[in-house]
């Protein structure tokens, strides 16, 4: 396999210098982030403490020095390089500015200035810089999108989280890189070298870094074939063919209130899948997916009326795209990233290995939620 090169001498060197400044800044950002993450979980294991102090924002999702550390890192570095660009972000600094928050706050501001190397960057910095995240997104212009700690739940359990970052150019993701601090470079080998980037641009790929390599091997999602059809009777007496993809592996969420384990077995059913779900918090899911460790990931809300936002999808569809793979609403729609913070559908979200499969697995989805 080759590595990722911006000095290619191909007919694509044009195309791969696209960006780059913007890969390379992207790159450091996430990559200095996910370090920072994985520091306050070290420091938890070494703790007598019995975890990480979080806040409870109203919807009652948790959020730690970590979400704050890791926005403030990669919000710095993308002002430094690129002042005018604006940024669509999860957290802002309100919290940290009451007097009862003074003690996160310092622990907070710690964590950044040595994540940047940088000790003379101020707190009033570091809060206004966690603040930029306040962009309402839309269809026109550039911006970023960030999620500091994707999976905060499965941060706080050691299990699976991500920093997701992602550039959109009027309406479409353009650059996505995912900084996965506990996945390994493969699910075969759980141990060894835990700790990769997902980085892709729309044109040139996707590829895999481990944190402490930084060479870079391209990705590829997966083609999982058909291997045998069922053919059944309809209500109205018609005959339809039903694709077994027996050889198929999920991946879903590990909160069932994330996303529907019932109707995801009742789908999986549908296609003949037997083997147990690879069950894994933020997405770390659509990166296992780009390098071929599962073939379909379904996002299922089960709170009616929910609304996925930007930053849990932009830089994991695009890495599918780039690798191969296809993503959609739960009706075959591409994903709209031009409509503000959140996306536009509330049913759901389907990842899929190859469009011949994503085919097959619509027409599962359909017939499980027309019942």
């Amino acid at each position: 396999m080759s590595s990722y090169s911006s000095s290619s001498s191909s007919s694509s060197a044009a195309a791969v210098l696209r960006l780059a400044k913007e890969r390379a800044v992207a790159i450091d950002a996430v990559l200095r982030a996910s370090k920072l993450c994985r520091k306050v979980l070290d420091a938890r294991k070494q703790s007598a403490t019995d975890g990480i102090h979080a806040l409870i924002k109203p919807d009652d999702s948790p959020v730690t020095i970590a979400d704050y550390g890791a926005q403030a890192v990669v919000n710095t570095l993308l002002k430094r390089a690129f002042p005018d660009d604006l940024m669509v972000g999860e957290e802002d600094a309100d919290d940290l500015r009451q007097p009862n928050n003074a003690h996160l706050k310092d622990s907070i501001s710690t964590l950044v200035r040595e994540a940047l190397n940088d000790g003379e960057i101020t707190t009033d910095e570091i809060l206004d810089n966690i603040d930029r995240g306040n962009y309402e997104g839309g269809p026109k212009g550039r911006h970023w999108t960030l999620d500091p700690v994707d999976g905060t739940k499965g941060f706080l359990r050691g299990g699976q989280f991500a920093v997701c970052l992602a550039l959109i150019e009027d309406g479409q993701v353009q650059l996505g890189v995912i900084g996965c601090p506990n996945l390994s470079a493969s699910l075969a080998e759980p141990t060894k070298d835990v700790g990769c980037l997902a980085i892709t641009v729309r044109g040139q790929g996707a590829f895999q870094r481990t944190f402490d390599d930084p060479t870079e091997i391209p990705i590829h999602a997966r083609k999982t074939a058909v291997t045998s059809h069922v053919e059944e009777t309809t209500s109205t007496g018609d005959k339809v063919t039903r694709a077994i993809l027996g050889d198929a592996l999920f991946c879903e969420s590990v909160e069932s209130g994330h996303s529907s384990h019932s109707d995801a077995a009742q789908i999986a059913a549908q296609l003949g899948i037997t083997r147990e779900p690879v069950r894994m918090d933020s997405q770390c899911k659509y990166a296992c997916l780009a390098r071929g460790d599962a073939d379909i990931y379904l996002r299922l809300p089960v709170k009616p009326g929910y609304k996925e936002k930007i930053w849990d999808h932009a830089a994991g569809a695009l890495l599918m795209h780039e690798a191969g793979g296809i993503v959609t609403t739960i009706t075959g729609q591409p994903l709209d990233f031009g409509f503000g913070k959140t996306l536009p559908t509330d049913r759901g979200i389907i990842a899929s290995s190859s469009p011949e499969i994503h085919e097959h697995v619509l027409k599962a989805v359909s017939k499980v939620f027309s019942k």
